[in-house]
């Protein structure tokens, strides 16, 4: 599954709209992207100019044997923020689209590839994930005094040149200043202005774009579920990205999904909502909280993909109660960790952010099953070398302590797939490669 930015493609170009609005073309606020694209559809999310005025805007779609479609986009949401679902589209196909307003065209030609339907077919095809959290981008005006936090912001271009299939943000994605924080429109403020970075640009126009939450982009640090204003960080987060849609029957407000990629199951979980601090004690503390533990559980139980990816903002396994760790709530923690062995679930890796440094741990569980938990961080945030923390799991020469990114290359036949997990720095080069293989109870080599 791809997604490109082409200029110079030729299109069927059809203006529906009001004849007042013929002589205002709007303009595009960011890069569109697409936020899930599956077999059959597929999602674009797009952004116009805090300056267009009811636009009358078309999306064009065709493919080399299937005439033009227009898809007419609903009325803007939160910031000008759109999403179009394209849908009555053919697995494993190339599609071409482009944004018109006025019999212009406001938007390159984005051409791509839906999902294979390989299922009894095939094999599985190979396909490449990228990874990264902890984005900080400067804004003098509103950062702390000092040395600026953020910096070197290649890194998103290089990441573009790896051509990812998908692309996960796996939280603090944006930084909520203390000056954000007392509106909403801080909020979308903050968006804004890191999707305004050129190199943020051109990753969002690389692949298709999957993104969790974590305390940065739900309110301040550290923050749990007593954020009174957790609200706005689910519109905004709700507008600006364009992930499956979210909500657990019985809890709605929790910023979580599940959905296939390929033949990898991919779980992004809510740790903010329903947190309550590890300080309250055993009696009351809990990350995740029971309604998102069982759904997850339950998940993994009936999931038949060979790799369960499980997309979270805090480090899982490793056993060092510090900070925001999952060990920090021991009692869930334990609970989790029993439930997988009990269940015989494999194939289960966890992928966090956070810790503004990168890590690999395992642990094996008593029937035999591995577990990993892949740490990436960050990709522009201060970045440091923890490897004096306590992490008894931490698997030896995985420790990165510099800005960085990682890859995970999915390959083999359906019966032993292999993952490819490897850690690069800000130039694309290599700092460590381990590879998971399924078909071996999932052991790392």
């Amino acid at each position: 599954m791809k997604l490109r930015f082409l200029i110079g493609l030729s299109a069927v170009v059809i203006f529906t709209g009001c004849e007042q609005n013929r002589q205002t073309t709007p303009t595009l606020a960011s890069t569109p992207f697409y936020g899930n694209v599956g077999m059959r559809e597929a999602t674009l999310w797009f952004q116009l100019s805090k300056d267009a005025t009811n636009p009358e805007i078309s999306l064009e779609v065709w493919s080399d044997s299937t005439a033009t479609q227009v898809f007419l986009p609903t009325s803007a949401g939160l910031a000008n923020c759109y999403h179009v679902h394209v849908h009555d589209l053919m697995p494993g196909k190339d599609y071409y689209m482009i944004l018109t307003s006025n019999n212009q065209a406001i938007s390159d030609t984005l051409a791509i590839s839906t999902q294979a339907l390989w299922q009894y077919r095939t094999d599985p095809p190979g396909f490449k994930i990228a990874l990264g959290s902890c984005s900080y981008i400067n804004e003098p005006q509103f950062d702390r005094p000092g040395k600026p936090y953020g910096g070197e912001y290649g890194i998103f271009k290089t990441v573009a040149r790896e051509a990812p299939d998908a692309m996960f943000w796996l939280g603090d994605n944006v930084y909520l200043r203390e000056a954000d924080l007392g509106s909403i429109h801080g909020y979308i403020h903050r968006y804004n202005h890191t999707r305004s970075t050129p190199e943020i640009q051109e990753l969002l126009s690389s692949g298709v774009h999957y993104a969790i939450w974590d305390d940065h982009d739900f309110g301040p640090n550290d923050c749990d579920g007593s954020w009174i204003h957790k609200d706005w960080a689910k519109r905004t987060f709700d507008a600006f990205w364009a992930n499956p849609e979210s909500g657990i029957p019985g809890a709605p407000e929790l910023n979580a999904t599940t959905f296939l990629f390929n033949d990898v199951q991919v779980f992004l979980l809510d740790n903010r909502t329903h947190r309550i601090n590890h300080g309250m004690g055993s009696e009351k503390r809990q990350m995740l909280g029971s309604v998102q533990m069982e759904w997850l559980l339950n998940g993994l139980r009936n999931s038949r993909a060979p790799f369960k990816l499980v997309a979270v903002g805090g480090q899982m396994l490793s056993d060092a109660a510090i900070y925001e760790n999952f060990a920090q709530f021991p009692e869930e923690r334990a609970y989790l960790l029993d439930e997988l062995d009990r269940l015989d679930v494999r194939g289960v890796v966890f992928l966090t952010g956070d810790r503004h440094n990168s890590e690999l741990t395992k642990l094996q569980l008593p029937k035999g099953n591995w577990v990993y938990d892949l740490t990436v961080s960050p990709l522009t945030s201060g970045s440091y070398d923890h490897l004096d923390e306590p992490n008894t799991l931490r698997v030896e020469d995985t420790m990165v302590g510099i800005r960085n990114y990682a890859t995970l290359q999915f390959s083999g036949p359906r019966k032993n797939r292999i993952m490819k997990v490897t850690v690069k720095d800000q130039q694309g080069e290599q700092l460590w490669t381990r590879s998971i293989y399924a078909g071996e109870r999932h052991a790392l080599k």
